[in-house]
């Protein structure tokens, strides 16, 4: 295989990094000045940064953060943050509404308005001002509706002057300015999604090694870095590490940190009020009592140990405590389901119980400390038996671990709690934990997750994100589209890889490093690498020269992508380089190689059962992609001097069971004896790929229909890339109510049959469950104008039709079509149900060669 690294290469090209500038746009970076602008770097001398004196620590730590950020683009050291204004000059001011006495008499003088941003969660105005006080010239004023506002408001004006959210986690570079003005104006923003996070879990080996290697734990040392990434891209909500671990227990500065630079702290789905389930289980001396992990039998002991995590909360000594988000409820010990024969009546008491102690402690009203319940695997089931759960706590919905959301709301649309969905893009459990490298699509979280936000789940969105960092690229997006989902519309997402990748390496190669990211998450989706090995795809025949089939054919498109993310490389600055590996490097030439491996493999396992010598080769080769894979390990570990050094220590290779292995275990391979072999060591040759004639069938993708007829406001919608080939239909808006083929909505094709007979027409289905918990999603069909077939996709999580579709990310639907002539025919999809996405549609006759749709479309 000629997959190539290119760590520590020597650079061949340069790109410009210069970031897009939209000269006309209020509050926004340019290099020249216009008329009314604000001078923000001026011969590399920034302008003062200026907070109260009185202004929140939130507030105060975002502005260090700007200072420092101006200081990076200037090119010089970072100023200290001013609490006085200067006698002169240019500057910016940050503050909160109601807690800044500087904006507060701006306001008072109608030099800055409060109107958009008053009394909207984390809202903030951008606004230049002219003369704001004696002596200064302008001032870039940025007042918060609370505190978070004023944060993020200052987060965003160091992103528009250059400054990526990734500069640390990524080691994107800054591209220094001596001259930067901010344009006149003013800009309002403020979040769509209430709480927007991440859960840091499955930690170990990666980020706990590296965490311990670099920092001496995960601390508040590492938790610095955590909090800060969140919040530049404005999110405010952590659920922490927690593998043997406790944010507050193990570090009590993380807590404090948190709460310091305005994030908001939880604990998991299954780790109730504020407490680490390590906890349990340690210190039992120090009023953490323990025991069996049951309410019926050991109630006294658990409410004593939830009792010290409210109370902890509250050690702030404000009488307002830290803000954190409480998690109510209780499943097994462990993350585990409760017994079989858990009441509905048992987990409301336990919640009742709960926040009891809530209002108790915090000497207020329950409803008036944040909570949730999370409807995670089995606990669901009790909501959807009934469980009755007070309305100012949200519900926060799941998907089944690998994409697909279970449930959606259907009934107590108006509580005040509202509703939230835990997403993964990291999973441990069946039918195989994934935790290695990112393979999510950002198309497939938009279609979800847009389904969620139309469906009315807007109060919380909280992604597991595993190690964080190989995951970056869909960090991103869940974020971004977190804080104004609406604005993430088809065309936005389509355009997201390009600004993704001009944001991070700049305009010159933003489009083809856009397309790495979206072909490598195609082709990871497709089939998730820990899910890989020697028989998940079909080998061609063999002779004297060998065919790879499908298995070669993927192969293929991941060295395609290798070489293609080499040009690239070659194209960047060196300060780029290790951005570049990270981000897209590393990940497509560990997943070519992994590839390549059980490629081999196969091939060796396929020749050595016939005898044939040309299984050494394959030997050979699988062994030196093993040997490989360790170099490319290596090498990501020594990027940026060595920053990420146990990062990459996640096992791959191996896996017997649903768990991942200890170690990676080179796949078993054979050797065959060449002696006297008539064959000898005949070399290893390939035929050329051939496309066989369709014959029997008609192929189409989904996205080529030639006509979409619309009714009530909705149509169908092509969205490209989305599942396994070129992109999907999905049905837009989503959220809606059932529609039936007399409502008219559907997407027509024209397919056509070499030959005539008894025809079956097949979609392939990009996976979903059906959120509204009925019998299953719908989706209508017919030809040639005959009657609508309704197809039914049931898909119940772990039973082996949902194995097969997460394994495959694909389900097939079929209906019995009848006797077709053969000639041309008019395939039409009707909408029935919500949330039913079509990749492919295949037309056939008779019998069906392997793997047939998943060739190219004919």
């Amino acid at each position: 295989m000629r997959t190539r690294y290119w760590l520590g290469m020597a650079v061949l090209g340069l790109a410009g990094r210069a970031m897009a500038q939209d000269c006309a746009a209020p509050v926004n970076a340019c290099a020249a000045p216009r008329a009314g602008s604000l001078r923000l770097i001026a011969g590399a001398r920034p302008a003062a940064v200026v907070v109260d004196a009185s202004a929140d620590p939130a507030v105060r730590s975002a502005a260090q953060g700007l200072a420092g950020d101006l200081a990076r683009v200037a090119g010089g050291p970072a100023a200290e943050v001013r609490t006085t204004l200067p006698a002169s000059g240019e500057l910016v001011l940050i503050g909160a509404i109601g807690r800044s006495p500087l904006i507060d008499r701006l306001v008072r003088a109608g030099r800055v308005s409060t109107a958009s941003v008053a009394g909207r969660w984390e809202a903030y105005r951008q606004v230049v001002v002219d003369r704001p006080f004696p002596g200064i010239a302008r001032a870039l004023v940025i007042l918060g509706a609370d505190r978070r506002g004023a944060v993020f408001g200052t987060y965003d004006l160091s992103e528009r002057i250059g400054v990526s959210p990734w500069a640390w986690w990524a080691d994107v570079p800054v591209r220094r300015q001596a001259d930067l003005s901010i344009t006149a104006g003013t800009r309002v923003d403020a979040p769509g999604v209430r709480y927007r996070g991440l859960f840091i879990n499955d930690e170990e080996p990666a980020f706990g090694s590296w965490a311990r290697s670099h920092f001496g734990g995960v601390n508040a040392k590492a938790y610095a870095h955590v909090f800060d990434l969140i919040l530049r891209l404005k999110g405010n909500y952590l659920w922490p590490a927690m593998w043997g671990k406790s944010i507050a227990a193990d570090d009590p500065a993380s807590m404090a940190l948190a709460d310091a630079k305005g994030l908001v702290l939880g604990t998991s789905h299954h780790e109730p009020m504020t407490r680490a389930q390590a906890e349990w289980h340690r210190d039992g001396d120090d009023g953490v009592t323990g025991g069996a992990w049951d309410y019926t039998t050991n109630a006294t002991n658990l409410r004593a140990f939830w009792r010290g995590g409210i109370a902890r909360m509250m050690s702030k000594g404000d009488d307002r405590g830290y803000e954190q988000l409480v998690t109510v409820g209780m499943r097994g010990d462990g993350d585990e389901p409760m017994s079989r024969d858990t009441a509905t009546g048992l987990l409301e008491r336990i919640v009742t119980d709960q926040r009891r102690i809530i209002a108790d402690v915090t000497r207020r009203p329950a409803e008036r400390t944040p909570q949730l319940w999370a409807l995670y695997k089995e606990v669901q089931d009790y909501y959807d038996a009934g469980l009755k759960v007070p309305g100012d706590v949200t519900l926060l919905f799941s998907d089944d671990n690998w994409g697909q959301i279970r449930r959606l709301p259907t009934r107590d649309l108006d509580r005040p709690g509202g509703f939230g969905v835990y997403y993964h893009f990291d999973y441990v459990g069946g039918p195989r934990s994934y935790k290695w490298l990112a393979n999510t699509q950002v198309e497939k979280t938009w279609q979800q997750m847009d389904l969620a936000w139309q469906s009315g789940a807007r109060a919380i969105w909280i992604a597991n994100v595993g190690d964080l960092k190989p995951m970056e690229y869909p960090i991103d997006f869940f974020l971004r589209m977190a804080w104004n989902p609406q604005a993430m519309t088809p065309a936005a997402l389509a355009a997201y890889p390009r600004q993704w990748a001009g944001r991070l390496f700049g305009p010159a190669q933003a489009e083809a490093i856009g397309a790495l990211a979206t072909d490598y998450a195609r082709l990871a989706a497709s089939h998730k690498p820990e899910l890989v090995d020697a028989d998940s795809f079909a080998l061609g025949p063999v002779g004297p020269a060998l065919d790879g089939g499908a298995f070669g054919a993927i192969v293929a498109a991941w060295q395609a992508l290798a070489d293609r993310a080499a040009t690239v490389r070659t194209r960047l600055a060196s300060d780029q380089q290790d951005a570049f590996a990270e981000l897209i490097g590393h990940p497509v030439a560990a997943m070519a190689n992994l590839y390549d491996l059980y490629y081999a493999v196969a091939w060796n396992r396929r020749l050595a059962a016939l005898d044939d010598p040309r299984a050494n080769v394959f030997a050979d080769r699988a062994e030196a992609a093993f040997r490989r894979d360790k170099a490319l390990t290596q090498a990501y570990h020594r990027l940026a001097g060595g920053k990420w050094d146990g990062m990459m220590l996640q096992t791959h290779f191996g896996y017997t069971s649903w768990n991942d292995p200890k170690t990676d275990i080179m796949p078993r391979v054979t050797r065959v004896a060449t002696t006297g072999h008539p064959t000898g060591s005949a070399p290893v040759t390939f035929t050329a790929a051939t496309t066989p004639a369709p014959g029997n069938y008609a192929l189409v993708e989904a996205t080529a229909m030639w006509r979409s007829v619309a009714a009530h406001g909705l149509g169908w919608r092509a969205i490209p890339h989305l599942g396994r080939s070129r992109g999907a239909l999905v049905a837009l808006p989503q959220g809606r109510p059932a529609t039936t083929p007399a409502d008219g909505i559907r997407a027509d094709y024209a397919m056509t049959l070499a030959r005539p007979g008894d025809a079956t027409l097949r979609l392939t289905m990009v996976p979903t469950l059906d959120v509204r918990g009925g019998a299953g999603g719908r989706i209508g069909v017919s030809v040639d104008g005959g009657p609508v077939r309704t197809l039914t996709m049931k898909l119940v999580v772990d039973a082996p039709d949902w194995t097969r579709a997460v394994t495959d990310n694909a389900f097939p639907l079929e209906a019995r079509i009848g006797r077709l002539a053969a000639g041309p025919h008019a395939v039409s999809l009707w909408r029935i149900d919500d949330n039913m996405v079509v990749q492919r549609l295949l037309l056939y006759t008779g019998t069906l060669p392997p793997g047939t749709d998943q060739g190219p479309a004919t």
